[in-house]
């Protein structure tokens, strides 16, 4: 929220303001307000150094396998954590291997797939422009974040697995000791990145992830390049399993992973609980 000290006085009352467009400042975002575009507009400086800044990480990969079909993120798994964490306060930056628009999973606006999450979505036209315009992965740095969120859908199976970047910047969060939350197959991202002393990072973690079981249930079992849950405990890991469809998340220290879609919402309220007071007062 803005400083009432850097508030320049309008010289009257208008019934609204509009923010025409925005530059970087050295404490925050400056704006430009008017209730015309043609008249007098109004700097001030929006201050951000306070907020929580999540890092928000979706695949670019839009096929599903050598199927002919389509995949790429679950649309819950971005709206529901989106929304959970903007509305607790946090600036979200949204980025992508390829940067611009992700591919949804179409599977994911099919009606059964819907959610409150998802129709809030629906009617965001502000937060559809966002996501058409993600950062590419190498252009961002785990240093200006305060955790880092990865949502599911098939598509990380292909890319987000093996990414080189992601696979750094999930290292670089985890020295830095930040939270680091990720759903369904995202966790596959976890599977090749190592600690300083070589092991891999979820050695010994208790996680979760997209379950064999819910994988044969959408009958993707031989399309996939692997099954999650054999991969997360060839890796080493602690494998929990919840019931098929239903909210499991499990937080493990700084690292929090989740089941499915439909514990998309509560990883995130996992992730709030782990990020730094200060930047929640």
């Amino acid at each position: 929220m803005a400083s009432t000290k850097e508030l320049h006085p309008v010289s009257r009352e208008v019934p609204s303001l509009s923010v025409y467009f925005g530059t970087p400042g050295t404490t925050g975002m400056i704006v430009w307000l008017a209730d015309d575009p043609g008249e007098q507009q109004t700097p001030i400086t929006l201050e951000t150094n306070n907020l929580m800044k999540v890092l928000m990480i979706l695949t670019s990969h839009g096929e599903l396998g050598d199927t002919g079909k389509k995949t790429g993120f679950w649309v819950e798994e971005f709206a529901a954590p989106y929304y959970e964490l903007a509305d607790a306060g946090a600036e979200i930056t949204l980025a992508s291997p390829k940067g611009g628009q992700p591919p949804i999973d179409p599977k994911s606006e099919e009606a059964e797939a819907q959610t409150r999450f998802t129709h809030r979505f629906d009617q965001d036209e502000p937060l559809k422009q966002k996501l058409a315009h993600t950062l590419k992965l190498s252009s961002v740095k785990a240093a200006d974040y305060d955790a880092v969120f990865y949502p599911g859908g098939h598509g990380p199976l292909w890319d987000l697995v093996k990414d080189p970047k992601s696979i750094a910047l999930i290292e670089a969060f985890q020295q830095q000791g930040k939270p680091m939350a990720l759903v369904c197959h995202a966790p596959c991202a976890l599977l090749k990145v190592k600690l300083p002393n070589g092991d891999a990072l979820i050695k010994g973690k208790t996680v979760t992830g997209f379950s064999d079981t819910e994988e044969a249930a959408v009958k993707l079992a031989e399309v996939v390049p692997f099954l999650l849950e054999d991969e997360l405990r060839k890796a080493g890991a602690h494998y929990s399993k919840g019931s098929d469809w239903g909210v499991h998340v499990q937080t493990d220290g700084l690292l929090i992973t989740g089941q499915n879609p439909a514990s998309s919402a509560e990883a995130a309220k996992a992730l709030l609980k782990l990020l730094p007071k200060k930047s929640r007062g």
